[in-house]
């Protein structure tokens, strides 16, 4: 494992921001969702997720998540995703969402 910098650390952007949205993405190589997510101050923001294993569309609308939102925009097949969700392989590889035990405002950064 690479040891990094506090400072290193405090270039990442990690932000809470609750999920609006979640739809199909049929044209993604593997099984995900597309999320519109809100960030407060940061806006609204879409980004695309492979947690179809864990989470049906309709629970994921209202929960507040953890995002990555200084990336530069990727491309994913013909969706542009705008920042990167946070989540934990499970012992099969399917990912958890990374969450927010309360909430809090969106836009929160983690420190």
């Amino acid at each position: 494992m690479q040891t990094i910098t506090w400072a290193d650390f405090e270039k990442v952007e990690l932000r809470a921001g609750t999920i609006l949205e979640a739809q199909d993405f049929p044209k993604a190589r593997k099984p995900a969702y597309q999320l519109k997510v809100d960030f407060g101050e940061l806006g609204i923001k879409w980004s695309s997720a492979q947690i179809t294993k864990h989470y049906t569309k309709e629970e994921l609308i209202g929960r507040q998540i953890v995002g990555v939102v200084n990336f530069p925009e990727k491309q994913i097949a013909n969706f542009m995703s705008q920042f990167l969700v946070t989540g934990l392989a499970d012992e099969n590889g399917d990912i958890v969402l990374t969450t927010v035990e309360r909430p809090v405002p969106n836009g929160s950064k983690l420190i």
